[in-house]
């Protein structure tokens, strides 16, 4: 039981936040797609698992991006933002998350 609530409570903890942006609605609208950022090391099991359980939908596969953050320059003073992992979770037919209506 222990190791259930374990797993839950690592799934709660995957997902860290919606991408709401242009290109992130347009994936929405075109291919059924939705665009959170996650955790540096979440697998993808654990991303489909979270997001059917948070928001009771069945997902149909995962795809993970790894962006590397940029070199920047402030004087003479170099250093590095931070890096971001998205993962796009694609929902099968028929499915949707509206975040407007979780918010409220």
């Amino acid at each position: 039981m222990s190791n259930i609530r374990r797993n839950n409570h690592r799934l709660m903890q995957v997902l860290l936040a919606p991408v709401i942006s242009e290109k992130a609605t347009l994936v929405a609208d075109k291919n059924e797609q939705v665009v959170f950022n996650i955790v540096p090391g979440a697998t993808r099991k654990e991303i489909k698992e979270a997001v059917e359980l948070l928001f009771k939908v069945e997902v149909d596969s995962v795809n993970v991006l790894n962006f590397r953050g940029k070199v920047k320059r402030s004087g003479r003073f170099i250093g590095r933002r931070k890096g971001v992992r998205k993962a796009y979770v694609s929902l099968k037919p028929g499915q949707e998350i509206n975040f407007e209506a979780e918010a409220k």
